[in-house]
């Protein structure tokens, strides 16, 4: 599998890290971290909205504009790369997947043309610690007269304290159910982070009801593919903050002098820096893969997703570990903007699961496809 980016997608990537540099410099990123609200953020947000960016995978036919996921995945990196504070990813690569995936054609037309009409949405999954698995949600949804109960606590949602429609994943009698639930149906918290500008939200929806055209009628498998199309997502939001972080300190090692040279001329600075770009290469080629993967439904996809999250992980651990030591004792203070690009990678990382928790799901994926080829008289 080969990916090359055409002409489109070139200028589509060319085209967001120049909005997004005018728009989102790190004085945005800091006037929302420093208490001023989330106004600068709301006004970005604008931006994005008036060039169409949150309908990029909508469909034509419900207002959107036909993309696919790679070039989502252009633009999530580019996002991560400055820190965006808006819900553009928590909309776009997890609310609008589960509609997709999940919802029938009336459902799809109905909650897809709400977000292309300007509304936000958000996925919840995770449970208390942060374990998301489709097939055990923490949320439980029970039939009635009408239509469907929930009882139960998602947490670390994230903008479920700004977003319009919450899709609650949700444990039912005969298998795992994706439920649009409005945001003033559920008893919403926000959460602190350790990243001021990423909104996380304690979603409570014990004795919610909603109606029956509010569960998304999907197959099996549909809600895992849709996590696994976020969790793709949110790892090039991490590869985009580490290509972030490499930049500041190439800048910063051609300008430092020490003993009358830069200290970019010294070999173990040299070597660190090579580390980071390899850890980066290595997780944006396993994120690009992944999204490959999702956008021409590979059977490789599920395996893809936990492999670029896993990547990304790594690489933010050994970047910023780095990126501080070669700034020095500069790099620990407020005033260096490394700290913003830090905050999100380090917080996105643990969303959709830790680097060891999918790890732990390839290695299961493994021996489960051994141990079948092997029962079937393959090699084993």
């Amino acid at each position: 599998m080969d990916l090359e980016f055409d002409d489109h997608q070139i200028e589509l990537r060319d085209a967001a890290r120049e909005l997004l540099a005018k728009e989102c410099p790190p004085a945005t990123v800091r006037a929302v971290i420093d208490g001023t609200g989330d106004e600068p953020a709301d006004r970005l947000w604008k931006v994005l909205g008036s060039l169409d960016w949150p309908l990029l995978t909508i469909p034509e036919a419900h207002g959107g504009m036909g993309m696919g996921q790679v070039e989502l995945a252009i633009v999530c990196e580019e996002l991560g790369y400055v820190a965006d504070p808006t819900p553009f990813v928590a909309t776009t690569s997890q609310f609008v997947p589960v509609v997709a995936h999940c919802g029938d054609e009336a459902q799809r037309s109905r909650f897809l043309g709400e977000v292309a009409a300007g509304g936000t949405g958000t996925l919840a999954v995770a449970d208390a610690s942060g374990r998301w698995d489709p097939a055990s949600p923490p949320v439980r949804a029970t039939r009635t007269a009408g239509g469907w109960r929930l009882d139960g606590t998602a947490c670390f949602v994230v903008d479920g304290d700004r977003a319009d429609r919450i899709a609650v994943l949700a444990a039912a009698d005969d298998g795992p159910v994706a439920v649009v639930v409005p945001a003033g149906a559920a008893e919403v918290r926000r959460t602190p982070s350790f990243d001021a500008t990423l909104h996380l939200a304690e979603v409570c929806v014990d004795g919610v009801e909603v109606d029956d055209d509010a569960c998304l009628r999907g197959g099996p498998g549909d809600g895992a593919r849709a996590v696994e199309e976020a969790t793709t997502a949110m790892a090039l939001v991490v590869v985009g903050a580490c290509q972030r972080a490499l930049d500041l300190v190439l800048a910063y090692v051609r300008e430092r002098e020490q003993f009358g040279v830069p200290i970019g001329s010294f070999q173990a600075v040299k070597g660190k820096a090579v580390d980071m770009y390899v850890a980066i290469e290595r997780a944006r080629a396993l994120g690009w893969f992944a999204a490959l993967t999702a956008a021409e439904d590979d059977a490789r996809r599920s395996l893809a997703a936990s492999m670029a999250s896993a990547a990304a992980s790594e690489a933010q651990r050994l970047v910023f570990q780095h990126a501080i030591q070669l700034f020095g004792g500069i790099g620990f203070t407020w005033e260096n903007d490394l700290h913003l690009y830090l905050r999100r990678a380090k917080a996105a990382s643990l969303l959709f699961g830790t680097a060891e928790e999918h790890r732990a799901r390839i290695g299961s994926d493994a021996l489960a496809a051994r141990g079948a080829a092997h029962a079937g008289g393959g090699p084993a």
